[in-house]
């Protein structure tokens, strides 16, 4: 009895060799879908330069993915059972792969667009799927360690991908962040093909929710579209932005009601009321601002403040993915172990604070060394929370409902970060605001201070060889300069510390989540009986 009981459960948990390879090609793909969010931000402008694009133009090529791409997230679930688990992930595989090569050979703005969007239909398929076969190949007892695999990719595939896109565009071309993708895509569909198996008593729909689908589409992109575009539109002076807004918000209330309503839903939407889903969905939007903000925020802190290059600033950002690896790592030991998640997540807010903390103290002094160890904080904090808010939204989810609950999840997180990059710009511009006047009423011609310094910048550029007026009009600019980095460091600095409080609002929520310590030692007993 106890070996039948054992070959059982090697064959829905593949061992080895076998397990290593399902995870390997779940892992590949999730960061190919992940990289690909935002490696293309560092080259927008030698893309549109290539092909006679505007720089409002251009920004669509970030767009199209990300609407695409959003809707497809919780879709997965649905598409998995209905056309088999292995087949899905190949074809969303295949169909990646094959639009980032059209991609890289586009020579239009209208071929990239066409092309971005389906690359993101494609990716959409990856992330969900890609969690699902990593949790699905690892026993009940094991789930933390692998949802602390899969957050390794989510958490270090944004972080690399301005670095890999800066480093490929400045060394080769723009080409090459969309064609790079071709090996990888190649090897992630063989394994897939090769070991991915379908999920075990998987059952196709009875009916496809067209309505569903039809709802999410048009509430889930044209919020998207909203989120994306709204800053450079000045929000709801845009008529566009405020018709799209309304749609959007319809769209979404319609998706609600009717999926939790329906018998067969595309998006099993009851499920956010079940377990830990209603706290985790929560933190998941957190994290997606913190992961997604940060990463917006400190390029543009670095390059426009302390004049980085973006090749420089992406090579800075890679100990701290190295340090969410590892920190993932042993989150992952200390779920299995048994260590209450909450501890650990609670432990992780903290530390997350605490980068933000440091980071919005910055000064005009601050260098390469300042920021290194609060990112390697936000590393680690990072992994600490990513690691058991995954594991909690997944609690006692079984069979098709884990698909489903893993699709909201990273659709939830991924509107968080775009909604996160949103609002960050809009409190960053208007803080900006406030310290340019706060300064300006100290920076005027009267001012004792400021007719010695503009003396002091005037006798420099004297000095050099200019003339009176040509100094004189050369002072002005750089005071008017310096003015303008200042109060942009602190508008940063206000950035950072609104990034900890609101991650530190989170830490009392991790008293309400339900956690039973599992009996591991059931368990051994069992497979050894």
């Amino acid at each position: 009895m106890a070996k039948v009981e054992t070959a059982e459960r090697e064959a829905e948990y593949p061992p080895g060799l076998a397990r290593g390879m399902v995870v390997f090609a779940a892992i590949i793909a999730a960061m190919l879908q992940l990289i690909d969010i935002s490696i293309v931000n560092v080259s927008l402008r030698e893309i549109a330069g290539s092909i006679g694009a505007t720089t409002v133009e251009i920004a669509w090529v970030v767009t199209a993915y990300a609407v695409s791409n959003v809707i497809m997230i919780p879709l997965a679930g649905m598409f998995s059972d209905l056309f088999g688990r292995r087949n899905y992930f190949t074809i969303s595989i295949i169909i990646f792969t094959v639009a980032s090569a059209l991609c890289g050979m586009s020579h239009s703005l209208n071929e990239i667009i066409l092309w971005r969007f389906v690359q993101g239909l494609g990716g959409g398929g990856l992330l969900t799927s890609a969690q699902t076969i990593i949790v699905g190949a690892y026993p009940p007892e094991k789930i933390s360690m692998a949802n602390a695999i899969f957050g390794m990719g989510v958490m270090i595939g944004p972080t690399i991908g301005p670095t890999l896109g800066g480093w490929l565009t400045e060394s080769f071309s723009w080409h090459w962040i969309f064609l790079v993708n071709i090996p990888v895509g190649l090897l992630a569909g063989f394994l897939s093909w090769n070991y991915v198996h379908d999920r075990p008593g998987a059952v196709k729909p009875k009916k496809i929710d067209y309505w569903g689908i039809a709802f999410l589409v048009i509430g889930v992109s044209t919020l998207q579209y909203v989120l994306e575009e709204g800053a450079k539109d000045d929000w709801f002076s845009s008529s566009l932005i405020v018709v799209l807004s309304i749609i959007s918000a319809l769209g979404l209330v319609l998706f609600v009601w009717w999926e939790w309503n329906t018998a067969h839903p595309a998006v099993n939407v009851r499920l956010v009321m079940e377990g830990n889903m209603p706290i985790g969905t929560i933190l998941n939007a957190i994290l997606g601002l913190v992961l997604m903000g940060t990463v917006f925020v400190f390029p543009l802190f670095v390059q426009i403040g302390l004049g980085w290059t973006p090749l420089m600033t992406g090579m800075f950002m890679i100990p701290g993915a190295i340090a969410t690896g590892v920190s993932m790592g042993l989150v992952g030991r200390w779920l299995g172990k048994g260590v209450d998640p909450r501890l650990i997540m609670g432990s992780g807010i903290v530390i997350v604070f605490v980068f933000a903390y440091l980071m919005g103290r910055s000064s005009p002094g601050s260098s390469e060394g300042s920021f290194f160890w609060p990112f390697i904080l936000r590393g680690v904090g990072m992994g600490m929370m990513m690691g058991p808010i995954l594991t909690i939204c997944l609690q006692g989810m079984k069979g098709a409902d884990i698909g489903q609950a893993a699709g909201i999840t990273n659709m939830v997180r991924q509107i968080g970060g775009a909604a996160g990059i949103a609002g960050l710009n809009i409190f960053l511009t208007d803080r900006g605001a406030v310290h340019n006047n706060a300064l300006l009423s100290n920076v005027n011609i009267y001012d004792p201070a400021t007719q010695d310094r503009l003396a002091g910048l005037t006798h420099n550029f004297l000095g050099s060889g200019y003339s009176m007026d040509q100094a004189q009009a050369m002072a002005y600019r750089l005071l008017d300069l310096t003015v303008w980095k200042q109060y942009n460091l602190i508008a940063y600095n206000d950035v950072f510390l609104l990034v900890g409080v609101l991650t530190l609002a989170c830490l009392p929520l991790v008293f309400f989540v339900k956690y039973k310590k599992p009996k591991v030692g059931v368990k051994v007993v069992m497979a050894h009986e």
